[in-house]
C-alpha cells in the first residue's frame, strides 16, 4: 500500500513526462483519497517543477474526463505549457536536441564528481543559443498563483558555471514561481536562456533528471520521487544511455536520502505509460493518452498490497 507522501519529488521529461505525472498523482489521490496538495515539500525539476508548482498553488491536477478502469481516449486536449514552444522548437532542432542531450545524460551520474560544475558549464557555452522562449509557460504559472512559501523547491542550473540552484531554498537566489519554472524547464538546445537577477540559468535536468538529493527529508520522512525518463523506450545506444542515466541517478540520490533516514520509493512509467510516452517526450500529440495511461497506474499504485 502507497504511504502518504511527506515530500513529492517530481522529475524532468518534457511535455509527456509532465502529462504522465499529473496523471500518475491523479490517480493516486482518487483511489487514496489522498490530497496531494497537502504534502509538506515539492521539488520539481524541469516538466516536474510546473506540476509541483500547481500543486503549491492550491490547484486540482487535471484529470481524464472519465473515471472508470475502462477509461476511453479523451479528445486532444489545447496546447499548454511546454508544448506550446516546445513543439516547434525541437521538431527545428530534429537529431541535433538529442545529439546535445547525448553530452549530458553521462553527467548525471557526477553530481557530486570533482570540476562536474565545470564541466557542465562547458559544455553549456558550446551550445547555439536558440530564440524561443517559453513565455507562455511563465504566463500559465503566474496565472496559478503559485508563490514560494517554503514548501516548493525548483531546480535549475547556471549557464555559465554549470552549477545547480535550488530556488526557493534558504539563500537560493531571489526569483518569482514563474521565473524559476521557466528557467527550470528551459532545455538549453532548444529555448533561450533565462535570466533571473543578472544570473543565465537553463533547465535543472541538464545536473540530475530527478534532484531527489536536494529534498528536505530527515528521520521517518516518506519521499515519493516520479521518474518519467527512466523507462524511455528504445533501444539505440542513445537511449539506453538517457535511460540507464535517470535511473542511475536516481537510485543514487534515494541512497542519500535514506541515509538521513527517510523512506524514499522512487517510481517509473509502467509498460503502458512507457510505450504511450515512447522516445519523444517533447511531442504534444500522445500526450492525452498518456494522461490517462499515467491515471491508471496511480490508480494501481495507491490499492497495490
Amino acid at each position: 500500500m502507497l504511504s502518504r507522501p511527506d515530500v513529492l519529488v517530481l522529475g524532468a521529461g518534457g511535455v509527456l513526462g509532465e502529462a504522465w505525472l499529473t496523471g500518475v498523482l491523479a490517480g493516486i489521490e482518487d483511489a487514496s483519497g489522498f490530497d496531494l496538495r497537502e504534502c509538506e515539500y515539492f521539488v520539481g525539476t524541469s516538466a516536474g517543477s510546473i506540476v509541483a508548482a500547481t500543486l503549491v498553488a492550491g490547484r486540482a491536477l487535471r484529470r481524464p474526463p472519465q473515471t472508470r478502469t475502462d477509461l476511453e481516449l479523451p479528445a486532444t486536449r489545447a496546447a499548454e505549457g511546454l508544448a506550446v514552444a516546445g513543439l516547434e522548437a525541437a521538431r527545428r532542432a530534429g537529431s541535433w536536441a538529442l545529439a546535445a542531450a547525448s553530452a549530458f545524460a553521462p553527467l548525471a551520474l557526477g553530481v557530486a564528481a570533482p570540476g562536474g560544475a565545470m564541466v557542465r558549464g562547458a559544455l553549456l557555452r558550446r551550445l547555439p543559443r536558440p530564440r524561443q522562449r517559453l513565455s507562455h509557460l511563465r504566463s500559465q504559472i503566474e496565472r496559478s498563483g503559485a508563490r514560494f512559501d517554503g514548501r516548493l523547491r525548483v531546480v535549475a542550473v547556471e549557464r555559465d558555471s554549470g552549477r545547480r540552484v535550488v530556488f526557493g531554498s534558504p539563500g537560493a537566489p531571489h526569483a518569482t514561481v514563474a521565473e524559476a519554472v521557466e528557467a527550470s524547464c528551459t532545455v538549453p538546445w532548444l529555448f533561450a536562456p533565462v535570466e533571473i537577477g543578472g544570473t543565465e540559468y537553463v533547465d535543472g535536468g541538464v545536473w540530475s533528471p530527478t534532484n531527489l538529493d536536494v529534498a528536505p527529508a530527515g528521520r521517518e520522512t516518506h519521499v515519493l520521487c516520479l521518474v518519467p525518463t527512466a523507462s524511455i523506450i528504445g533501444s539505440n545506444s542513445l537511449l539506453a544511455v538517457l535511460r540507464n542515466a535517470a535511473r542511475s541517478a536516481a537510485s543514487l540520490e534515494a541512497m542519500a536520502v535514506r541515509r538521513r533516514g527517510a523512506a524514499v520509493r522512487t517510481i517509473a512509467p509502467n509498460a503502458e505509460s512507457a510505450a504511450e510516452m515512447g522516445s519523444n517526450f517533447m511531442a504534444r500529440e500522445p500526450a492525452q493518452r498518456v494522461l490517462v495511461a499515467g491515471y491508471r497506474q496511480g490508480l494501481e499504485l495507491a490499492t497495490a498490497r
